[in-house]
Order: structure tokens, then C-alpha cells, then sequence
């Protein structure tokens, strides 16, 4: 029993290690790939230096890229799976080094309790189930694993160190900062080991400099007077909507942002500090390199703010998260808690994972949404590919969707013949949500595209003794079409109005065409595609009108 009591910590983690594993794979279950991840899909498909090396954004993303090349290579593109698969072993692993760091300065149980706040941090959801964001967690989990080496203070430690941190800026821009980080662990060692240990940041340093030379140098920056200036506001906004966030005070998905819960931990946060540093000055050396990467990451986001990288920004919440946990096991480094503060935090966690849970069932609701349109938006190309031009692009006003700008059509069919597809087949999107088959209509009618030629002043009133279908007047009907040219014949008289669909439900026409003038003949084209289904017309008009093949 003993035995039982002194492993629990550990035996707990195994089991919520395992559970966050399933939480994330059950969570991602029913998505497909999402937004960024087209990108690397669809334009980094070959192994060239450009491929591997042109920013994103302003991101050095050589080994998501590499991950991404080697996973759709093995699995094809049929199936998010792999990477979903992925993104739950990252984030486990990262849990499992917090644990390890925070072990090592408080003990077990408040390791343990940090790994289930980061496991199950609802707000930031982004982080937790876009298989992207490995680019986001990837510098967390080396940068972690980096400054455990260090604290080695030998040889291998340190060569473990610096192919941890070339690891962690090749993921992303967020490893940077640990080189700040990884630079004063150095200087805090004796000085006459300074050059000897210099290698462990000159190595990743020289290799982030020759890619900014040879690429980085062209990548998108948002760096002005004004974030500078904003900067320390920005630095304390972050930090208080992370403190939000562990508590389970987070911003609700939707929400307007509320950081006053936040602002007031923030002030709680400083006075605990500031008693913890009355009573014991001394600062823990390891506080200092953990404080150096958390400040250079929170200065460096705040440069570069704009549009989407606000404090409350989800993906930024992770690694604030982390870092803020890092700091506080330092500067109670040596502590142990009684029973009863153990109990007291182990309530706290339990009361704070509960309203996580909640986002991130909100969040899973928004993936779902948005990977029911990507395959119905990519099944609307692909039933479209006989005559969809290569440059067609799934624009927000086309797509329902801003996720998708990536895709265009020419390079997407050239990867789904190479790898499969992820879109639904023609059976599946026929019985797909309305949503989905609504809006592959709406992508259908630009992809295909129908065409209209109206020429007003033209109706043979004696006309339609050819294959005509007549539509009551003052009575909105609708009349099936198939590939090829339709005539609609309007007689002298008000406008008359025209819409289609053809996987939607009936009486939901999301095509419109302009109408017609009275006295007007139209003519509508459609070109054959990949599905028999048919099209249908609506009509609506004061007038009789004739519908003719």
C-alpha cells in the first residue's frame, strides 16, 4: 500500500497521459485537414530547398513540412488520422516533460497537476485539435526538453541540448526564444566553460541565420513603432489571459474577450511573488533561463501583433500556459506542499478542467462544421474537374469558409490524384448535412461554371412546341435540368427571377442567376461533370414562362 501511495503521482500521469491521448484523438475524429495545413499539402509537395525552407508566414517550418511530406507519402491524403495520431502523441510528450520539470522542483504531485492543466486547457483548443499546430507545440516540447538537458551540466547533456534547440526553431518561430533561454543557463555556468559550451546556441543561431539570408529575410512582418510602444501592455495581457485560462476563467469561444478575471490573478500572482521573494530572496538559478525565453516570447508576439494575434488568441495560450507554470515551479523550488495544500490544489485543478472540457466541446463543434465544408467545397471541385479552371480559388465568398484559400483548383486535383482525396464522394455528399450540400452547390456554379446569356427584347409568342415545360404564372415551381443549354422564355410583362440547386434540399435554391427583364430569352449553360445528378431550375414570375431544352 505504501509502495501503491508513493508511485500514485506517476501512476495517475500514465493515466492521464493515455486519456488526454484519446481525448484529443475522439475530439479530432470526425475532421479533416483545416486551413494552414493546404498549404503545405497542396504547394510544398516536393522535396526542394524552397519547399522546405520558404517561411509561412514569417515561420521557419522546415520539420512540419518534412512530417507533413513523409506522413501523406505513407498514408495518402485520404484520412487526417496520421497527424491527428501525431498531435496527441506532441501534446502527451509535452505534458510528460512539464511533469518531469516540475517534479524536479516541487514534486509529483504539483508536476502531475500542471500536466492536466495543460492537457486539458480548453481555451487554448487550437493547439489541442489543429494537427498543425505541432508547428506551435514542437519548440515547446524541445524547448522543455532542451533546458532539462542543460541541467545535466555534462557533456552528452549538452550535446542533447543543442539538437534539441535546432529541433525547436525548426518547427517554428517560437523557438527562438529559447535560445534565449538556453544562453543565460550557459552564462550561468562557470566562465571558464562559457566557450567550450558556446556551440550549444552558436549552432542553432548560425543555422536560423543562414535561413534568414536564404529565405527568411522575404517572410511578412508586422514589427512597428506602435507594437513596440504596446509592447508591455501586450506582455501583461497575455500573462494575465493564460492565468484565466489554467482556472478555468478562459474566453469562451464567441465570446467578447474578458480579460478582468485575468487582470485580477495577474495582480494576486504579483503579491504571492512578491511575499514568496520578502520571506526567501534567494531566486532559484533555474528561474532565470525559463524567465528569459517566457519574456523574449511574450515581447516578440507583442512586435508582431496584428489582426489575429491578439493576447487572447488561442494558440498563444499554450505556450504562455507552460511557461507561467515553469516560472512558478522555480520560485517555489524546494517547497512541499502539506496534504492538505495538495488537496486544496487538486480541487482547484478538477474545478478549473471541468469549464476547459466545455471549450473544447465547443471548439470540436467548429471543426466539425468546418471540415463538413472542406469535403463538401472539394467534392463540388472534383465533381467539377472536366472544365473547372486551374486557378479557381476557394475564396471566403465562394467557399462559406475563409479555412480554405489555400486550395486552388489545379494544384488540389494534382494532389488528390497523387494521394487521394479527402472530399466526399458524390453518394456521400448527396446525403450530407444541408449545410455541406448547400454550399458545394454555391461552389459548383463557380467551378463549373453555369453561364447565362440573356437577350432582352427577344420572345416568340408562338414558340414552345419543342421540348418546353411551362411554368405557372404567380406559381414558384421548379423544373429539373441537364447538362447542356436551357432556354427560359419570359413574355413581355414584370422581371422574373431565377435560381438553382442540386444537391441542396428542395425549396433551398442557393444558386441565384441575375433574372430576367419581361420579354427576354435566357440561355443557361451547364457542362457535363463527374455526377449524373440532375440540376433544378426555380422559377418565379407574374407571367407564364416556358423552359425549353
Amino acid at each position: 500500500m505504501e509502495r501503491i501511495s508513493r508511485n500514485a503521482p506517476a501512476l495517475l500521469l500514465a493515466a492521464a497521459l493515455g486519456t488526454g491521448i484519446a481525448m484529443t484523438l475522439v475530439l479530432t475524429s470526425e475532421t479533416t485537414f483545416f486551413q494552414d495545413t493546404w498549404a503545405f499539402l497542396i504547394n510544398r509537395r516536393e522535396v526542394t530547398p524552397d519547399a522546405l525552407f520558404e517561411p509561412h508566414n514569417e515561420h521557419l517550418v522546415v520539420f512540419p513540412v518534412l512530417i507533413e511530406m513523409l506522413l501523406v507519402r505513407v498514408f495518402g491524403m485520404t484520412s487526417a488520422l496520421p497527424e491527428q495520431v501525431l498531435l496527441a502523441l506532441f501534446l502527451a510528450a509535452t505534458a510528460l516533460l512539464l511533469y518531469v520539470y516540475v517534479k524536479r522542483r516541487v514534486g509529483p504531485w504539483p508536476g502531475l497537476f500542471a500536466a492536466i492543466l495543460v492537457l486539458c486547457l480548453g481555451p487554448a483548443w487550437e493547439v489541442l485539435i489543429w494537427p498543425f499546430e505541432v508547428t506551435f507545440i514542437g519548440p515547446i516540447l524541445f524547448g522543455i526538453a532542451m533546458l532539462l538537458a542543460l541541467e545535466r551540466e555534462d557533456r552528452r547533456g549538452d550535446v542533447a541540448a543543442c539538437a534539441f534547440l535546432t529541433l525547436a526553431i525548426g518547427f517554428s518561430g517560437l523557438g527562438v526564444p529559447f535560445i534565449a533561454g538556453a544562453a543565460v543557463a550557459i552564462l550561468q555556468g562557470p566562465r571558464g566553460t562559457w566557450l567550450r559550451r558556446a556551440y550549444i546556441v552558436a549552432i542553432p543561431l548560425a543555422l536560423y541565420a543562414a535561413w534568414y539570408v536564404g529565405w527568411g529575410h522575404d517572410a511578412e512582418t508586422h514589427l512597428t513603432l506602435r507594437n513596440v510602444l504596446d509592447s508591455p501592455s501586450f506582455v501583461a495581457d497575455s500573462i494575465s489571459v493564460a492565468l484565466a485560462s489554467l482556472v478555468g476563467f478562459g474566453t469562451q469561444i464567441g465570446g467578447a474577450p474578458d480579460l478582468s478575471w485575468g487582470r485580477a490573478l495577474l495582480v494576486g500572482l504579483v503579491l504571492v511573488l512578491a511575499y514568496r521573494l520578502v520571506r526567501k530572496p534567494k531566486v532559484p538559478r533555474g528561474l532565470w533561463p525559463v524567465a528569459a525565453a517566457a519574456t523574449a516570447n511574450w515581447f516578440l508576439m507583442a512586435f508582431n501583433e496584428f489582426a489575429g494575434r491578439a493576447p487572447i488568441s488561442s494558440r498563444y495560450q499554450y505556450a504562455s500556459a507552460i511557461f507561467i507554470l515553469m516560472i512558478l515551479a522555480n520560485l517555489f523550488k524546494g517547497a512541499r506542499p502539506s496534504r492538505p495544500v495538495l488537496i486544496a490544489l487538486g480541487v482547484g485543478v478538477a474545478l478549473a478542467v471541468g469549464p476547459n472540457l466545455v471549450i473544447l466541446s465547443d471548439a470540436r463543434k467548429i471543426q466539425d462544421q468546418q471540415s463538413l465544408l472542406t469535403r463538401s467545397d472539394t467534392a463540388a471541385i472534383e465533381i467539377a474537374r472536366r472544365s473547372v479552371d486551374p486557378d479557381f480559388q476557394l475564396t471566403q465568398l465562394v467557399a462559406g469558409t475563409p479555412s480554405l484559400i489555400n486550395i486552388y483548383a489545379g494544384e488540389y486535383l494534382a494532389t488528390v490524384d497523387e494521394y487521394g482525396s479527402p472530399a466526399f464522394s458524390v453518394a456521400e455528399l448527396a446525403s450530407a448535412p444541408p449545410g455541406g450540400r448547400r454550399q458545394a452547390d454555391i461552389v459548383l456554379s463557380q467551378a463549373l461554371p453555369l453561364s447565362t446569356d440573356i437577350r432582352n427584347g427577344v420572345f416568340d409568342a408562338g414558340g414552345g412546341r419543342e421540348s418546353c415545360v411551362a411554368v405557372t404564372a404567380g406559381k414558384p415551381e421548379e423544373v429539373r435540368l441537364d447538362p447542356g443549354a436551357t432556354r427560359i422564355e419570359v413574355p413581355p410583362g414584370p422581371a422574373a427571377s431565377f435560381s438553382l440547386r442540386r444537391f441542396a434540399d428542395k425549396g433551398d435554391y442557393p444558386v441565384a442567376t441575375t433574372g430576367a427583364a419581361g420579354e427576354s430569352t435566357t440561355t443557361l449553360r451547364i457542362p457535363r461533370d463527374e455526377a449524373s445528378r440532375p440540376w433544378y431550375l426555380h422559377v418565379v414570375a407574374e407571367q407564364p414562362v416556358r423552359v425549353c431544352r
